[in-house]
């Protein structure tokens, strides 16, 4: 790919991180983390090994990397996360009518590629360019992963849980775009999790407050804990109570063990661990992961069930652990219309689709269009339902 004068960009497929030097993921990835932490650290070099050093990607996982790094000059300008699918698990925005579409009509619609992270509904860079190269990066990056995809005659690309401006871009550049929704919290300034409850309704107000008593009531303590406060045994708990969560909503875990422990020695200190124990034993816990800005939900799980306490654990004490530590939002994951009464309201999420058939790429153009049309439809009409005073949702549009 020629970019003129500044030189030419070559585009490299890695099947292991072990290919490149984390200081060159990293410098592309988050080189904000240079004065701080990273916007989120689920696309750094050490989340992303994780992942591949657990065994959690790889072979026989559904997910195979296939990492885009392109150079231009000896300089790694940009990186992504690209993988190669043979189903679509793990990934939150759902395309298996997509598949079922393309396979009824003769098609095969796995494999396919995919540029996101693993089990990680969160919204962040997926084109991770070098600064000063963000136009050049991003352009050579998509060409690269299109290109990859029709040599390999491969049925299509999905960029998942990019950034608004990375969609915008994308679209522009020949991409589909696409987008969902999903709940955020965010913080107004609040001193603590009574100046937010005066924003809501009284109603609401007094359902929160209820929720969080009988949630404290369940006989044990409830605390959140980060860096070198998590200990190895958490880890042993909070192993159970992912097992759960995973054998009912997934049939298997995504996770493996042995990423818990790799996180426990790379991941802590970008964690926020909640737990829940009782008599000494931990009965129920949610893991967090800590952004720059925001505060990521991701896995809830317990081995005893107790009122309210998947609210309270989930959703309020990371609302006071964003208030505590100046966080702007709480990003709780997937799904999930019961978190509007608690505060979370639906924000949209974006997403790019490249189909390599030209009549089938039409087919779910259209689809998308009047998809984007509901949904900005379905976020309008949940918002005005939000447990917000009437005041405060007016000062909020």
């Amino acid at each position: 790919m020629d970019q003129g004068d500044s030189g030419t960009i070559t585009i490299t497929i890695l099947t292991s991180l072990d290919q490149i030097a984390a200081s060159d993921w990293d410098a592309c990835a988050c080189p904000e983390a240079q004065d701080g932490r990273p916007n989120d650290p689920f696309t750094t070099y050490r989340f992303l090994k994780a992942l591949e050093d657990s065994g959690s990607v790889g072979h026989g996982t559904g997910w195979d990397p296939r990492y885009l790094v392109a150079e231009q000059n000896g300089l790694t300008i940009a990186v992504a996360p690209l993988f190669a699918k043979s189903h679509s698990q793990g990934e939150y925005i759902f395309d298996h009518n997509w598949a079922h579409a393309l396979e009824q009509a003769g098609g095969s619609y796995y494999p396919k590629l995919q540029i996101a992270v693993p089990f990680t509904p969160a919204t962040g860079r997926r084109f991770l360019t070098r600064p000063g190269y963000e136009a050049a990066g991003m352009s050579a990056l998509i060409q690269g992963a299109v290109q990859f995809g029709a040599n390999n005659k491969l049925s299509s690309l999905h960029i998942t849980f990019c950034t608004e401006a990375e969609a915008i871009a994308g679209a522009e550049m020949g991409l589909l775009r696409r987008t969902s929704q999903q709940f955020h919290w965010v913080n107004d300034g609040y001193a603590n999790f009574d100046a937010f409850l005066g924003n809501l309704s009284s109603r609401k107000r007094k359902n929160i407050r209820k929720e969080r008593a009988r949630a404290h009531g369940f006989g044990g303590q409830i605390e959140t804990l980060t860096g070198d406060q998590i200990q190895p045994q958490h880890w042993d708990a909070f192993w159970q109570f992912y097992q759960d969560t995973g054998s009912r909503k997934w049939g298997t875990p995504y996770l493996t063990r042995g990423f818990f422990d790799i996180a426990h020695e790379v991941l802590r200190d970008d964690i926020a661990l909640v737990l829940c124990s009782r008599d000494g034993q931990p009965v129920a816990g949610a893991l967090n992961f800590i952004g720059r800005a925001a505060l990521f939900g991701r896995y809830w799980g317990c081995v005893e069930d107790h009122p309210c306490l998947h609210f309270e654990a989930c959703y309020y004490q990371a609302i006071d652990f964003a208030i505590a530590q100046g966080l702007e939002r709480v990003e709780a994951g997937a799904q999930g219309e019961h978190k509007l009464a608690r505060g979370y309201l639906p924000v949209a999420t974006h997403s790019l689709h490249w189909l390599a058939n030209p009549g089938f790429s039409e087919a779910v153009a259209r689809y998308l269009e009047a998809e984007r049309t509901a949904i900005d439809e379905d976020i309008e009409i949940l918002t005005s339902y939000g447990p917000f005073r009437r005041e405060v949702r007016e000062e909020q549009e």
